[in-house]
């Protein structure tokens, strides 16, 4: 078990879009369960991404909306309270810093592109399933990457296990993004109807965080 609690890197401005993401999601999520099981349900498969849908699209068999618009509102959906809790985590302790160095409205393109990037990947992987795909861990993962390109000796204070160790960044996310990527193999051996967990969207987030941010350093 490895929980990020803080890093020792405070931010030069205020996360006005990191926090505003964060509020975003919460409202989404509250919203969500606000509404009868049957409503919510639908609600769900209606704004989570499918993969099955853009070969259908293709196909003739559904709109473009249907099919795509997805990609963005998925990113504001979560399966409970502990999927939203975890995300939200990450976010508020890596995402002030990257919006430090993005600025606020590069930072909000940024975190979108990663996202609707991710859910791309995760489409590629899982062309044929119909499991409902949702959460902001892709857009996310981008935010990671960018951070232990940026701060990679920054100290993230981390419960292992019964341990409260302060990791370098770099090490942090390294391990994490590894573990993600050897799930992503894992499950090119699976079933090809899964995708339940969209292990290859956090990859793809990440990549795809890593290379944005590689070029925005280089200008």
């Amino acid at each position: 078990m490895f929980i990020p609690l803080k890093d020792n890197n405070p931010s030069r401005s205020y996360p006005v879009v990191n926090i505003s993401l964060i509020l975003a999601n919460i409202a989404a999520f509250l919203y969500q369960n606000t509404l009868p099981l049957g409503d919510s349900k639908s609600f769900e498969l209606a704004y989570s991404t499918i993969p099955a849908r853009i070969p259908a699209f293709f196909d003739g068999h559904i709109g473009f909306v249907a099919a795509f618009l997805p990609l963005f509102t998925s990113m504001f959906l979560h399966h409970g309270l502990l999927h939203l809790a975890g995300n939200m985590l990450f976010l508020w302790i890596f995402g002030d810093n990257v919006e430090d160095f993005f600025g606020h409205g590069t930072y909000l393109f940024f975190y979108l592109t990663c996202g609707f990037g991710a859910g791309l990947i995760h489409i590629l992987f899982n062309l044929r399933s119909t499991i409902p795909a949702l959460g902001a861990s892709g857009a996310i993962s981008g935010v990671m990457a960018a951070y232990m390109l940026l701060y990679p000796r920054a100290r993230v204070l981390t419960l292992v296990f019964i341990f409260f160790v302060p990791l370098p960044a770099i090490l942090f996310l390294g391990v994490w993004f590894l573990f993600q990527f050897l799930a992503g193999i894992n499950t090119l051996n699976a079933n090809a109807s899964g995708g339940g967990v969209a292990v290859w969207a956090h990859v793809g987030g990440f990549l795809l965080g890593m290379f944005l941010t590689a070029l925005a350093r280089r200008r």
